[in-house]
């Protein structure tokens, strides 16, 4: 939407999309899916809003839906699938904001090959990587097909093997690295299906949030972001993509991080 059409001071975060639009966000009660959400509600450009989670979301907000969605279960995953194509029928943006690197309790960033745990892997594997596969399964196929559409990964950068000069954190690092290939692999095959989509990848930096909570006091202030701000930063960077971008792995600064 042209700016000269928004109120006087005023801009659109996503304004090379369609007016109207719709836009999921899936993993809505995360802290980047929460602030996903607000930014989105407040833009001038009104998108639709979709918000999938574990189990049922209530909001308040009658002009928005939401609905339960259980990463691990692909017939809800397919279920929510048929839930867009009902209620909304296609989409212009999908935000993955799923995640996991801990739990507290038994599942932590190993220090050394020695703290590998089978169960702490596959479990990794299945929230980082085998979810979201089976999202853009079931979810690539609704995207607009006339317009400007993206398909957006929240990965991290300790999932680049390029970038790897620390080691450890084995299981979180492989598993976004796996997810990494994934988009790649998706973007090409989208590419011969629907001309105005882009699937990319997402480093959100590092973010307030319970995910990297445990490890915030080792980042520089300059270095950290509330949930806001790093909403603010995605929602900047899949604004600016066009379909040259599509397979790409972008950074909260519009950087390109080597896979």
């Amino acid at each position: 939407m042209p700016s000269s059409h928004l109120s006087p001071g005023k801009k659109s975060r996503i304004p090379s999309f369609e007016k109207p639009c719709n836009i999921a966000v899936i993993g809505a009660r995360g802290g980047i899916g929460q602030a996903l959400l607000k930014c989105l509600s407040d833009d001038l450009n009104k998108p639709k809003l979709i918000a999938f989670n574990r189990g049922e979301i209530v909001s308040s907000d009658s002009k928005n839906l939401c609905k339960g969605l259980e990463l691990e279960n692909e017939d809800s995953i397919k279920e929510a699938a048929n839930f867009i194509r009902e209620e909304v029928g296609c989409l212009n943006g999908v935000f993955v904001a799923t995640g996991l690197l801990h739990d507290g309790v038994e599942i932590q960033p190993e220090k050394s090959w020695k703290m590998l745990d089978s169960y702490a892997m596959e479990k990794l594997y299945r929230v980082n990587a085998v979810g979201p596969a089976l999202i853009a399964k079931h979810f690539l196929p609704l995207l607009d097909v006339t317009s400007k559409s993206v398909f957006a990964f929240l990965s991290a950068r300790v999932g680049s093997i390029t970038d790897n000069n620390l080691g450890g954190w084995y299981s979180y690092r492989a598993s976004k690295a796996a997810l990494n290939m994934i988009l790649k692999s998706l973007s090409i095959e989208l590419r011969r299906k629907n001309q105005y989509a882009i699937c990319v990848g997402l480093h959100p930096g590092t973010v307030d949030t319970p995910l990297s909570k445990p490890f915030m006091g080792k980042v520089s202030r300059e270095k950290a972001f509330s949930p806001e701000q790093a909403a603010g930063n995605l929602l900047s960077v899949v604004d600016r993509l066009t379909s040259s971008d599509s397979g790409k792995f972008f950074a909260y600064d519009g950087s390109i991080i080597p896979y």
